[in-house]
Formats: structure tokens, sequence, C-alpha cells
């Protein structure tokens, strides 16, 4: 990377101070972090009271989890993909023999995004300013989670931080590869069911009782079919808004009851009984589980501080609940394996290769192992079961599309016999 010359334009901060006569300072001041924007007015010999981001909340501080609303209403720096892209570079230029700073700096001038540029900038500062770069991560929560934080931090502790960002960029990689392939496996069959829910919304909505009105003043009786697509046609037509209401109303309650611990503990763990999709759900969250184990372990952090960050990964909440067991259990003493096989709902083969790992001394090889198996195998059922929906989707929809034609072809049928 090849750093280029650039504007520099730093955040700008509000400041309270009190000068050396003890009189009250108002302004603002450019810096690229708060914690340097307060080193510049003690250099100016000022006694700084409060340093407040322009345009931030009111009382936000450095490393305080974003609001709602800054979620809401501002898009974050990083994503997946571009924080993946990013520690791959880091790892390059840190590997290489490159100061921190100095990769730090060079990432900050290649950046093409501004927002990128800025907070580059800021983690470069606080280094500079001393702090250890786990806890300048840690200031940006929204950018660089805890687990993110707890690797860099124990990659700076055992001296190994470029290969520590090598594993670090691996996993990410890793992840972003597995969600691809469950989300290409899951987007054909939900542009059929999409398509097929606009067309027979079409058909019932405005071709059927476009056809079958014709048939109304020949006071003839209309075949059941015929009435009844053109009962669910009024129904659509007339209570079509209240039925969108109310799918709205019912989609805002189950989120809010979601929203309740325990009830999604228990919806979580229903989930997980299901026949196809629990077993999905199992595979992936044991996957994500292993890898994030394995990566902390092999990183050097604690075996307890690992299990509490690696649970702390998993979406489903029972899953979540039996982690946090485990890590009980290994606490009083218990092996891993032991403790993970206490709990059925992690896959067998997730404890047997923790078994093995701590009988060899290799548990984080052993767990990414278990990781790259669990995870293969859910893309494999995924992409299986994505197969099977594609054709059930489109005979399911022929089936409601020939229904609908029937309902209309009948009373012509029936018209043609009167007349002969």
């Amino acid at each position: 990377i090849h750093p280029r010359p650039r504007t520099v334009c730093m955040p700008a901060f509000s400041f309270d101070a009190l000068d050396a006569q003890g009189q009250p300072r108002k302004g603002t001041i450019e810096a690229d972090t708060a914690r340097a924007a307060r080193s510049l007015l003690r250099a100016q010999a000022l006694v700084p009271l409060a340093v407040e981001l322009l345009g931030a909340q009111p009382g936000a501080t450095a490393g305080q989890a974003p609001s709602w609303s800054e979620r809401l209403l501002t898009r974050a720096v990083f994503n997946a993909t571009s924080l993946a892209v990013w520690t791959r570079q880091l790892a390059a230029l840190v590997a290489s023999g490159l100061p921190l700073e100095r990769a730090l700096a060079a990432l900050a001038d290649e950046a093409e995004d501004e927002r990128q540029h800025h907070l580059v900038a800021a983690l470069r500062a606080e280094v500079n300013a001393g702090s250890s770069f786990a806890r300048a991560l840690a200031q940006h929560p929204r950018e660089f989670s805890a687990i993110y934080c707890a690797v860099i931090g124990a990659g700076e502790a055992s001296g190994s931080l470029g290969q520590v960002l090598e594993r670090l960029a691996d996993d990410l990689e890793e992840r972003l590869q597995l969600r691809a392939k469950l989300m290409g496996a899951a987007l054909y069959p939900a542009i059929v069911t999409l398509v097929s829910i606009t067309i027979v919304l079409f058909l019932v909505a405005y071709v059927v009782p476009q056809v079958a009105g014709v048939f109304a003043g020949t006071k003839r009786a209309l075949p059941f079919l015929t009435v009844a697509m053109l009962a669910v046609s009024d129904a659509v037509r007339h209570y079509g808004w209240a039925l969108l209401i109310a799918l709205v109303l019912i989609a805002a309650g189950a989120r809010l009851a979601l929203a309740q611990e325990e009830f999604r503990q228990k919806f979580d763990a229903a989930w997980l009984r299901l026949p196809l999709l629990g077993r999905l759900a199992r595979g992936y969250n044991a996957a994500r589980f292993a890898s994030t184990l394995a990566m902390l372990a092999g990183a050097g952090v604690p075996i307890l501080k690992a299990l509490q960050a690696a649970a702390e990964t998993l979406g489903n909440r029972a899953l979540r609940a039996d982690a946090l067991n485990a890590l009980v259990l290994v606490r009083e003493g218990a092996p891993l394996a032991s403790a993970l096989a206490q709990h059925p709902r992690f896959p067998a083969l997730l404890s047997m290769f923790a078994r093995l790992g701590e009988q060899t001394g290799q548990l984080p090889l052993m767990l990414q192992r278990a990781a790259t198996q669990l995870g293969t195998d859910v893309q494999r059922r995924a992409l299986h079961l994505a197969t099977l929906l594609e054709p059930l989707l489109i005979v399911a929809m022929g089936l409601v599309v020939m229904l609908i034609v029937l309902a209309v072809l009948l009373p012509i049928i029936q018209l043609n016999q009167l007349v002969k």
C-alpha cells in the first residue's frame, strides 16, 4: 500500500474548560480523538471539563454503544466485507514488520471513504497517545465487536499481533463465505415465493372478478369453486388493507414478545426442534461458536473468558444458555468436552473434537476443524433443502394457478353445455 497525499480533515469537538485563573472557557477544537483534544487543551494551560464530538448525542462517551436512533440514522463505517478486507490489509502490513502506527497511517491515507479515514486516523491517534490497540478499538463498539477487541488484545499481550490479525481475517472471511452460501441457497426460493404471491394476488384481485362478472347476468348457479374464488377475491379487494395491517400488528407483537428473554429462549428452543430448519440452526450456531472459541483460545485468551465471549456470539438464546451452563461446569473443574456433552442441543461432533483437542493438547486446532466440518455440513444441508424447495414451490404455484383457471373455465364449460 503506497500512501498518497490528501487533505486531512480532523473531527471538531466542543469543550468546556477552566483557564489558569479558574474562569470558564467554551469553544471548539479540532483533533483526531477526544483524548487528543484534551491533550491540546492542557497544552494551552486549560483544564478540560467536558469534551464532546460536534454532532454527537449530548452526553455520549467514547466506547458507549450507539443508541437505536444513531443506528437508524447513520450507517456503520465498516460492513462485514470491508472489515474483513481492512483486517487483512492491516495483518499484511503488521506481519511485514511495519510498526502498528505506520500501518494505521498508511491505511488512513488509503481510505476511500472520508468516515473510514477519520476512524482509522482516530485509532492511530489513540495508539500514538500510548493506548493499546485493543483499547483504541473498544472506543468504537459499533465498528469493532467485543470479540474482535479481545482477540486483538490477546495478540498484543502475546507479542504476535500479526499472526492474530491473519487468523482474525481468516475467521471473518470464512464467516462471510458461509453466510453468502446460505443466502445464495435461500435466494431462489425467496424470489419464487415473492413472485408467486404477487401473481396470485393479481389474478385473484383483478382477473377473477373481471372474467367471472361476465357470467353473473346469466342467472345460473355458478360452480362451487368459482363461488369460493369470488369470495376470496372479494375479501382481498375489500379487506386487503385490513389484512395487511393485521399482519403488521402480528409481526410487531411477535417482535415485542421475542424481546422478552424468557419467551425468546422458549421460542429458540422450539425452533431447534424443527425437523429441517432446527438442524440447520444447530449446525450454524455450533460452527460459529467453535470457530470463535478456536480463534480466542489460539490467541491465548483464557478458556473461561473465551467461552464467555464465544457464548455471546450465539444468536439462538437456548444454545447461548447451554453454553453459559457449560461455562459454569468448566469453571467448577469439568473438562470442556464433558461440559458440552451434557447439553445435547450442541452437535455431538463438537464435544468429540473438543475431547480430542484436550487429549492431544491441540484444542484450538481441533475446535477449528470442528467448525469447518460443521460449516460444511450446514452448507450441504442448506443446498439440499433449497434443491427440494425449488420444485415444491413451483408445483404449489402451479396448483394455485390451476385452481384459479378452473374457477374461470368452469362457468364457460357450464354455459357451453347449456347452449348445446
